[in-house]
């Protein structure tokens, strides 16, 4: 569940945040004690001063001691500065501390009473009840409408009382127990009852219910009543949130709650509902009506409604939208510029085959590959629009190294098969044979050069591809006798005694769970279960640092496009940005609420897409760190991202065997494809995008048709204002071809420069 600051909005001109004391403490929840529930009428505008009666006095002095005794003192602050109060108006005489109360300095009663006293009366059970905020320009209007996470939110606890104490719990409400199921039942009916356009949207709103109201019930030591409404209601949940509900169910006593991850993102998150202002009047008005306090205190505290103007979804739109840990994201998330263009390639002269020498010189002028050369040339020579500027994130700079590669791949590049429906890419599948050390990870290099795999023995092995034999630099010794002024220099400083077809590695002291070839492919990158991600070197295959920042297992690692940087991520659920050249990371990206599970560069390195098992992928922006894009809609834990060749669209795989496509720029799901039947591991676009190929643990390779299922795209439903496309169900049309191996889960897949598509797998017998 995304930690989603801010409450209810009811209007689109209402933005409330939390406020926050600096050591990540949300204070939105202060603001509760000011506030009336949706069932109490509350006084006009000029009847009662909120905050100049004795009574409110007496709270706030008591929450501001609170606040002071806890170290809140930002909250402090805040609090006496929209009192309109100055620093001296009160004095709290309470052990060491002292505070400012509020209420104004006119009344003449603001500084009586003793805070102790003050504070135990109002967590008593005998205090005055709150009275809800005016509209007039009194300061407690002002405090309510800075604080509060929504203007009609509600937290009554008991009869109406106040109770500071419900600052330190979100679970500390005193319902009566055996009225909970008569409250969900309620709801329940009242929803199955309505419009078939309002029940799917209000449909929603029962997961989330059904979670707190249980951890309301244990957190109050009401075992029975928590144990007996687990049991009628958990079946009626969606069965994507099977897992959830099996660690929910685990927690049956209070002790358990202590500590808990599973339970720390349900109480410090909202779980995000989208649905249509309509609905979402019916159901406050059902909730009024009734005066059903104890749902409508659990949907302003920990649910985020994101209201929108338009016709309520249909039940396949929000299907296909649900399942993540934390609800749909906010539409806000996804409406910040991404620049998803590519980079300006540097412009370099392609030189002539020998071939197309000889047939210039014998007729005068080139072949047909000649133009096809020049317009490669002058196609990188145009900025693309949606391109950030090439100075955006410093990069390295083009060895000459670089440059022969960089023409190399340009050359391989005029034979490249056009692929297509009609034309479908040649496949080539690596097995390893007895992997018994469990092959976890593979990579190809961007040449097709080299394969390495990572293996629960702790070990990397690097393969050459090639007839041309893995070998490492000579001694320093050796180094010294060579003429280093000789053209062949490079292969001279190579040591034939080495030469073998593969390498080992050692150096993890755990599992390897993710590889990364550099694209100079001098470089390799493993992240392991013992907390640390290594560089080695390939020209004298050693280890040359460990990156040591994760706390637990890094399950990916992915290079740069570019090289220098690379990104990992793990179980610690947070992802990081490194430089090859810096021991620690550059930029740390937190906000999955489960292990991150997979990790891939954009192609113009400016962006990095995390995948998770909290059933999210994240966009996050290099330069600034900020998440700029959270994509919803699977129903399981990712473990492949792919994007286009043309950085525009994302590609993602999960354990809920589907592959979803994303519009990067304007932050959609644009098409699903369906058919295979388990996790799926790996995804990877043709050279030219015309492609997408998907590996899985059903032992098959997958085909489809990625330039027919962008072209299809109904680019009008982008601009909708609620934020969703309605998805074609057009998988057989898109799927070209199914390729199976006899038993071997396909984990890894790689186009080489000509579009022949190479695979991988350990034989699993």
């Amino acid at each position: 569940m995304a930690a989603v600051q801010g409450g209810l909005v009811e209007e689109k001109d209402i933005k409330t945040e939390p406020s926050n004391d600096g050591c990540g403490n949300n204070n939105a929840t202060d603001g509760r004690l000011l506030s009336t529930s949706p069932g109490s009428s509350a006084p006009a505008g000029g009847n009662k001063p909120a905050a100049g009666a004795p009574e409110d006095q007496q709270t706030l002095l008591a929450v501001l001691q609170f606040l002071r005794k806890n170290k809140l003192t930002e909250s402090v602050e805040i609090l006496r500065r929209e009192a309109g109060l100055p620093e001296d108006s009160l004095e709290l005489k309470a052990g060491d501390s002292s505070g400012a109360g509020s209420g104004q300095a006119a009344d003449g009663d603001g500084g009586g009473g003793d805070a102790s006293s003050l504070l135990s009366r109002v967590t008593s059970s005998a205090s005055a009840p709150v009275p809800a905020p005016t509209k007039g320009p009194s300061s407690g209007a002002r405090n309510a409408r800075l604080i509060l996470t929504s203007s009609s939110s509600s937290a009554a606890v008991g009869e109406d009382q106040p109770d500071v104490n419900v600052v330190l719990s979100a679970y500390s409400q005193q319902g009566d127990p055996a009225l909970y199921q008569v409250y969900y039942n309620g709801l329940k009916k009242f929803i199955e009852s309505v419009l078939d356009c309002h029940r799917a949207e209000l449909s929603q709103v029962f997961y989330p219910l059904f979670v707190h109201m249980y951890l309301e019930l244990v957190y109050n030591n009401h075992e029975s009543e928590a144990k007996a409404f687990f049991e009628k209601y958990s079946g009626d949940q969606e069965c994507y949130y099977e897992d959830d509900l099996r660690v929910l169910s685990s927690l049956s006593k209070r002790e358990h709650m202590r500590g808990n991850e599973t339970l720390l993102d349900f109480r410090t998150s909202k779980f995000v509902l989208r649905i249509s202002r309509d609905s979402y009047q019916l159901l406050k008005r059902h909730l009024q009506e009734r005066q059903n306090n104890q749902i409508w205190n659990i949907i302003q505290e920990h649910l985020y409604i994101d209201i929108f103007d338009g016709m309520p979804r249909s039940k396949s739109q929000i299907d296909a939208m649900s399942g993540s840990l934390a609800g749909e994201a906010k539409r806000e998330a996804n409406k910040a510029k991404v620049y998803y263009g590519l980079l300006k390639e540097p412009e370099i002269e392609l030189p002539l085959d020998d071939e197309d020498e000889e047939a210039e010189n014998e007729e005068g002028k080139p072949k047909k590959k000649k133009p096809k050369k020049d317009s490669m040339g002058s196609k990188s020579k145009k900025q693309d629009p949606n391109a950030p500027s090439q100075t955006r994130i410093p990069l390295p700079e083009l060895k000459d190294s670089d440059k022969l590669d960089k023409i190399m791949y340009m050359k391989e590049a005029t034979k490249r098969i056009r692929l297509g429906p009609e034309n479908l890419p040649s496949i080539c599948f690596y097995t390893f044979l007895n992997a018994y050390q469990g092959l976890t990870a593979v990579d190809f290099t961007d040449d097709s050069s080299l394969i390495a795999g990572g293996f629960a023995d702790s070990t990397v092995r690097v393969w050459s591809v090639t007839p041309k034999k893995l070998r490492k630099v000579k001694s320093a010794a050796d180094l010294n006798l060579i003429d280093k002024e000789s053209d062949d220099v490079l292969e001279r400083i190579m040591d034939e005694k080495t030469a073998s077809e593969s390498k080992i590695l050692y150096g993890h002291s755990g599992p390897v769970y993710g590889i990364s070839f550099s694209p100079d492919r001098n470089y390799l990158l493993s992240s392991s279960e013992d907390g640390t991600v290594r560089l080695w070197s390939l020209q004298t295959f050693t280890c040359l640092v460990a990156y040591k920042g994760h706390n637990y297992p890094v399950w990916d690692t992915h290079f740069s496009p570019h090289g220098y940087y690379f990104i990992s991520g793990g179980h610690d659920r947070v992802a990081r940005l490194w430089a090859t050249d810096h021991y620690q990371p550059l930029r740390m990206f937190s906000g999955h609420l489960a292990d991150v599970t997979c990790t891939r560069f954009h192609p113009n390195s400016n962006y990095v897409a995390t995948g998770s098992s909290d059933r999210t992928i994240r966009l996050w922006d290099v330069l600034t760190g900020n998440c700029v894009r959270i994509f919803t809609g699977h129903k399981g834990p990712i473990h492949a991202l792919a994007f286009s060749p043309n950085g525009k669209f994302l590609a993602s795989g999960a354990t809920d065997s589907r592959v979803l496509l994303w519009d990067i720029g304007h932050g959609l799901m644009i098409g699903e494809l369906k058919g295979h039947t388990d996790t799926i591991y790996s995804l990877r676009f043709s050279r030219d995008g015309e492609i997408l190929a998907s590996g899985s643990m059903d032992h098959t390779a997958r085909l489809w048709d990625a330039q027919k299922a962008f072209d299809d795209l109904e680019t009008d439903d982008f601009t909708a204002a609620t934020g969703h496309v309605h998805l074609q169900d057009n998988s057989q049309e898109l799927l070209l071809g199914t390729y199976l191996s006899k038993s071997t889960p396909v984990i890894h897949l790689h186009f080489t420069r000509r579009n022949l598509l190479l695979s991988a797998g350990a034989y699993n017998p």
